[in-house]
């Protein structure tokens, strides 16, 4: 990030209380808020922090501005997608696929994380601020799927839930 060797210690104390904090807000918001908000407010941020890093790479900026929007996205996420994904997941399939539909999401969440850790040093090397703002983009149409697909299952039993996805045709793959 530019600064001292020493500062290391620092930022890493820095981002691990980012991490708890935010991922204590989302323990202590989900019910209340809901999951849709969270994920939506969660990507809105993340895509603001994916666009500053893009900025800052583009113009050849490491330093401090660099760490502030990476606190950014890592609070943005830690507060959404981080831990409110594993409610939706355990909430929003029928009972009786419930445990394999869980496993295939779990698996393809892991699908995806392999992917985006395996291409990110390519992707670096082509253009750090190309990265950046792929994952700005991907942040963005996160926002999107979230509002437009995903009910919001906050206060709903998951019978409930099963006759809004299912019954009433909303989720036909199902």
């Amino acid at each position: 990030m530019g600064t001292a060797k020493d500062a290391s210690m620092f930022q890493t104390i820095i981002m691990g209380l980012v991490n708890v904090i935010f991922t204590l807000i989302a323990i202590f918001t989900v019910d209340k808020f809901g999951r849709k908000p969270l994920l939506i407010i969660g990507s809105i941020g993340m895509t603001i922090g994916m666009f500053g890093v893009a900025g800052l790479a583009y113009s050849n900026i490491i330093g401090i501005g660099t760490l502030i929007f990476i606190i950014i996205y890592t609070a943005s996420f830690m507060m959404s997608w981080g831990p409110v994904v594993w409610v939706l997941i355990a909430e929003i399939f029928p009972n009786k696929i419930r445990g394999q539909a869980v496993a295939i999401a779990v698996a393809a969440q892991w699908s995806a994380n392999y992917f985006i850790s395996s291409t990110y040093p390519a992707m670096m090397e082509f253009s750090g601020g190309v990265t950046y703002t792929f994952y700005g983009v991907m942040s963005i149409l996160s926002a999107i799927f979230i509002w437009k697909f995903v009910p919001e299952t906050k206060g709903r039993s998951l019978e409930e839930l099963e006759y809004i996805l299912v019954k009433s045709r909303k989720v036909k793959a199902l």
